[in-house]
């Protein structure tokens, strides 16, 4: 069957890493696995990806970042996701919709229906059937992007404060949506993580999502 998995959290949370290990763990049990990101996950999302993530990115005011996610959005789904999902592929995006919602409305403090309506027009019907929230105090999740030993994206370089925001965005998000968004303590051991990751998507998947 066709699933569209989300993987979403603050920077430093964990959430690529435990993306890539579930889409492994499928793999071995014989699943067809797209493994995806946003931004980036076309030809266009890599151009806008390098705008608003790279070392080429320029101050953006919130509305002109929040329209290039949402560029990016309806391309990936448009050229990846939707194929994907029409021929019966599991498809682990790394950020989706909520990532939109918790940085550009909580954070950036845009206008939450605004976000929403233009997030419904680029994401064109599709919803995720399951998203993991990789959740970890602000302070962890700086702290491990800065071991990376990068300079950091423009969201790396916030203020603890806008990350705050963001966590609280998610964590909204998750309590009005408890049967999608599954909450999982990114501060445990990674096996743990990982473990009840895959435990869940099985559920999922036997349960027909």
């Amino acid at each position: 069957m066709s699933l569209l998995i989300t993987f979403e959290g603050i920077e430093g949370s964990g959430k690529s890493t435990h993306a890539r290990t579930l889409a492994v763990y499928l793999r071995r049990g014989a699943r067809t696995v797209l493994e995806t990101r946003e931004p980036g996950g076309t030809a266009a999302g890599a151009a806008m990806r390098r705008l608003l993530l790279g070392d080429e990115a320029t101050p953006l005011v919130p509305l002109a970042e929040l329209l290039l996610y949402c560029a990016d959005r309806a391309q990936h789904v448009a050229e990846v996701i939707r194929p994907a999902l029409a021929a019966g592929a599991i498809v682990v995006c790394d950020r989706f919709s909520d990532s939109t919602i918790a940085y550009q409305g909580y954070a950036r403090g845009l206008d939450l229906d605004l976000v929403r309506a233009l997030d419904a027009q680029a994401r064109m019907g599709i919803t995720p059937g399951l998203t993991f929230l990789l959740d970890c105090p602000v302070a962890t999740g700086l702290a491990r992007a800065k071991a990376r030993g990068t300079p950091g994206d423009r969201f790396e370089r916030e203020a603890a404060l806008f990350h705050e925001r963001i966590r609280d965005g998610f964590r909204d998000l998750a309590a009005a949506e408890p049967g999608r968004i599954v909450v999982i303590d990114s501060t445990a051991d990674a096996r743990s993580v990982d473990h009840q990751i895959a435990t869940e998507t099985d559920r999922r998947l036997r349960e027909g999502a």
